[in-house]
C-alpha cells in the first residue's frame, strides 16, 4: 500500500495494490474509489485532502510488521 499526496490537487491517493484500476467511481463528494476488471478495490482518491484529513502525522496499527509512527 502507497500514499501519494499530490499539491497541486489537493488530493490524497491511496494505492492499495498493483492491479490497474478499470473503472472508477465517486462514492460521495471529493472520494472516489478505482476498482480492478474484478470488482476489487485498488486505490481511493481524496480531493481537499489539506482540508479534511491531518497530513501533519501518519499512524499505523495492527500491521503485521508492528506499530509505526512517521510525522
Amino acid at each position: 500500500m502507497k500514499l501519494h499526496y499530490y499539491p497541486d490537487t489537493d488530493s490524497l491517493y491511496i494505492d492499495l495494490n498493483s492491479k490497474p484500476s478499470a473503472e472508477s467511481r465517486e462514492i460521495a463528494d471529493g472520494l472516489v474509489v478505482d476498482f480492478d476488471d474484478k470488482g476489487g478495490i485498488v486505490g481511493i482518491d481524496i480531493d481537499h485532502a489539506s482540508k479534511t484529513l491531518d497530513l501533519k502525522t501518519l499512524e499505523t496499527e495492527s500491521f503485521p510488521a508492528g506499530k509505526t509512527k512517521i510525522a
